[in-house]
């Protein structure tokens, strides 16, 4: 099960479990943050439901792990023979959240079950 979100003027895709990078929220490490802006939902073998422009009834839950900083970007302009250039720096703030669950009407989708692996046969016993 995933579900397509969006926050901060972009879309993620997401799943139980999953850890994404998001725009700044303010809230604080260990927080819990709804996102209402459900744009698609996978229910696994019962389909696709896509939205009109959103999924009516669906949220998503994450709990925010961190608040932290994007890589540094340096924009640098130079106009030739002109004795002119510019230099600035920019580093994006950022919200790392945890999604914890895909809720439809407030219920929780189940979670899709691992098949386990089979243990493997012993070889035979070499014949004499």
């Amino acid at each position: 099960m995933f579900a397509v979100i969006q926050t901060g003027g972009k879309q993620y895709t997401v799943a139980a479990g999953d850890v994404v990078t998001i725009e700044k929220l303010a809230l604080e490490a260990g927080a819990t943050v709804s996102f209402d802006n459900v744009l698609l939902l996978s229910k696994g073998a019962a389909g696709v439901e896509v939205g009109a422009p959103v999924v009516a009834g669906a949220t998503v839950a994450g709990e925010v792990v961190e608040q932290t900083r994007g890589k540094k970007v340096i924009a640098f302009k130079k106009r030739r023979r002109q004795n002119s250039k510019r230099k600035r720096g920019h580093r994006q703030e950022l919200t790392v959240v945890r999604i914890t669950d895909i809720l439809v009407g407030g219920k929780a989708l189940p979670r899709p079950v691992k098949a386990e692996k089979a243990p493997k046969a012993a070889a035979p016993a070499a014949a004499e």
